[in-house]
């Protein structure tokens, strides 16, 4: 698992928080996108990356749950550190 260090504003107060992302598996759209998870940007700016094609493509496993696996999230987070450098 990866940790994740977060800033969360609570009753007024900022404190710091570590989140652990899996390594594997499949991960919902809210431990992806931050607060909680390693992305900061929106849900609809997520969206139009996967339109894009510049995230990874989601797994639908019903009618109302859609998933990404967290491998493909690591991928993503590796491609924008390297592009970052």
């Amino acid at each position: 698992m990866t940790r994740i260090l977060i800033n969360v504003m609570k009753g007024g107060e900022l404190s710091a928080q570590v989140v652990e992302f899996p390594a594997t598996g499949y991960v919902r759209l809210r431990q992806i996108l931050g607060p909680y998870g390693p992305l900061p940007i929106s849900r609809s700016g997520f969206w139009a990356g996967v339109k894009d094609g510049k995230f990874p493509k989601p797994r639908k496993i019903s009618a109302r749950v859609t998933v990404w696996r967290a491998e493909d999230i690591h991928e993503l987070l590796d491609k924008i550190e390297q592009s970052a450098a």
